[in-house]
């Protein structure tokens, strides 16, 4: 499997895409989640995606910078239905909240010549906390983060030889050890570092520092981490970032950058 970082940013990034990625097993695609807005095609094609090809999604929860994005695929997927062009159906995954906004968004903002497609070859599909299902021939389980903010999953999917974990965009809690003990690979958010904490505020927003994510990773034997959903001051201190995470994790660590590719 391969994993494309269509965007890597908090909320009010602006040089840099809000966090977002596509999950690639061969020919076979999940968008999890949309950042903020239509800006997601840009990053598709950046990539060398289309929206054509993406006939799973995962949202992980409401927040703007997460949801909005997946409007606009919904959008786009069902106007290429109509013009013949997206072979097959698509679908999207969230627990009940995001579910129900997201066809009341479309209901309400969408062209009824594109909500017409809901619930024929759009389906909307509503998992519930350790749900499995499958999704391009891998086991995905959904589970709850139990979120101090808005209503969020994260999920745990299979891999040749262990299994990936994403965590969402909030801090680690007790409830998600058994998804996230000797992963192989997990994405977990990082809002900034722990030394810049008095500036950035993550846990006021209910985020992590670098240490703290780094931390989890060595605690709980994590082979591969990921850290996302940082500020975008990040691209100018990469070297901070890396030396913060490394003072506490001796895995293999990951501080991508938007559009960059990791093979899993």
């Amino acid at each position: 499997m391969q994993l494309t970082l269509l965007g890597t940013g908090n909320a009010l990034a602006t040089h840099i895409y809000n966090t977002c990625f596509v999950l690639s097993d061969g020919e076979s695609h999940v968008l999890v989640d949309g950042g903020g807005g239509n800006g997601l095609f840009t990053q598709l094609e950046k990539a060398d995606l289309s929206i054509l090809e993406i006939h799973h999604i995962i949202m992980t929860h409401k927040h703007t910078d997460h949801f909005f994005g997946v409007i606009w695929a919904l959008r786009a997927i069902s106007q290429q239905m109509n013009a013949g062009a997206y072979e097959g159906d698509a679908y999207f995954y969230g627990h009940d909240e995001v579910i129900t906004l997201l066809e009341k968004m479309a209901q309400e903002f969408l062209p009824q010549a594109i909500v017409k497609n809901i619930h024929q070859r759009i389906h909307l599909i509503t998992v519930h906390d350790g749900e499995i299902r499958p999704i391009i021939n891998r086991e995905f389980v959904f589970f709850d983060i139990h979120s101090t903010k808005a209503k969020q999953y994260g999920f745990r999917v299979t891999l040749d030889d262990g299994y990936l974990t994403c965590l969402g965009d909030e801090p680690y809690c007790e409830e998600e050890r058994e998804y996230v003990s000797y992963a192989k690979w997990l994405l977990c958010e990082a809002f900034c570092l722990k030394s810049e904490a008095d500036l950035f505020h993550p846990y006021e927003k209910h985020h992590s520092t670098v240490y703290d994510a780094a931390k989890l990773a060595e605690d709980l034997h994590v082979r591969h981490l990921v850290l996302y959903h940082s500020e975008e001051g990040r691209l100018n201190k990469l070297e901070r970032y890396l030396q913060e995470a490394q003072s506490v994790y001796n895995g293999d660590l990951h501080i991508p950058h938007d559009l960059e590719k990791i093979d899993l």
